[in-house]
């Protein structure tokens, strides 16, 4: 199937190479805004996990007495409704503007003006070049072969590998769930992009269990327990082992597509199937929880949804240094 695509994939590379070639060497094609502007964004199409970066992010900058907003594209909204990153971030920081806008230029004024933010943090922005940044952070997941994968549509790739060049931090996610000679062989890999590049890994771990009535409930909840997990992740992989190192007795992995909408049909199937085998808890993401917990039947197997939390496995100080100094020497 993928030989069939390889033209395509040509194609795509020539219209992101005459792209690239116009912001590079255009300067009146990006615009610059009158706030700092942070990206985070990656290289390839499925799961990262930006989301928890640009919450941590945007902690940081509240921790440091900044007013970030968040700019996202709403990516995959349905019609009338709203995305599920958006959702994530109102759950996770109800105190920080989400504006939501495809026109990334017009975003960051509304953040400014309408909001009276003083810096924005832009969502899935690495490819998204009009509205110039002042510190374009790029995320790598430790379980990718991206030196190896191809182009679009054939592969997984938005851009070339050299596009890394753009970025002033690449960050390996993931990496405590992956042996640690493969994390140091992609970061010595990833440093060839350029001397002042900044090569930090993070990793992700459980942090507690929230029920459908909010309450916050040890890990411990998930000893023992016959569990059905349903998500609907770029890359499922994490979800999974995640619960895996928690004790609870697997009896079955759901996954759906990414961004997946669910519908009653969906939810009466998983229903059904956590009563067939038994389960004593069905659990879910953060990404999922917004667009399940809404149509999770009374009476049925307690939904519960696993919140993670990103952990900083190198010192955090140069990141904080980076992310400072884009923050106060905008210009």
């Amino acid at each position: 199937m993928r030989s069939l695509l390889w033209p395509f994939a040509f194609l795509y590379r020539g219209v992101i190479g005459a792209r690239n070639l116009y912001y590079d060497h255009f300067p009146g094609a990006t615009h610059h805004a009158d706030l700092p502007v942070i990206s985070v964004g990656n290289l390839t199409v499925g799961g990262t996990g930006k989301t928890p970066l640009v919450i941590d992010i945007a902690r940081k900058l509240r921790h440091w007495g900044r007013r970030p907003a968040i700019l996202t594209r709403g990516y995959k909204a349905p019609a009338g409704g709203t995305a599920d990153e958006v959702l994530e971030f109102h759950d996770a920081l109800p105190d920080v503007p989400v504006i939501v806008s495809p026109d990334r230029v017009a975003g960051a004024a509304h953040a400014q003006h309408q909001h009276n933010a003083d810096c924005v943090v832009l969502d899935d922005g690495f490819q998204h070049r009009r509205l110039a940044r002042d510190l374009d952070i790029v995320l790598i997941s430790a379980f990718e072969k991206w030196s190896r994968d191809l182009l679009l549509p054939a592969g997984r790739l938005r851009e070339p590998p050299r596009s890394l060049r753009r970025a002033g931090v690449l960050v390996i996610t993931r990496a405590n769930q992956v042996p640690t000679e493969q994390v140091d062989t992609l970061a010595t890999d990833l440093q060839r992009y350029g001397p002042n590049m900044l090569v930090v890994r993070t990793g992700v771990e459980p942090a507690d269990l929230v029920t459908q009535n909010g309450q916050r409930t040890p890990l411990a909840h998930l000893a023992g327990r016959r569990v059905l997990a349903v998500c609907g992740l770029g890359d499922p992989r994490t979800f999974a082992a995640l619960l895996s190192g928690l004790g609870c007795a697997d009896v079955g992995l759901r996954v759906f597509a990414d961004h997946h909408r669910y519908n009653p049909a969906d939810v009466a199937a998983l229903d059904h199937a956590a009563r067939r085998e038994h389960a004593d808890l069905v659990v879910t993401t953060r990404k999922d929880w917004v667009k399940l917990a809404p149509l999770w039947p009374a009476g049925g197997p307690e939904l519960v949804r696993l919140d993670v939390r990103l952990t900083w496995l190198d010192a955090t100080d140069p990141f904080d240094a980076r992310l400072r100094q884009a923050v106060e020497m905008h210009r």
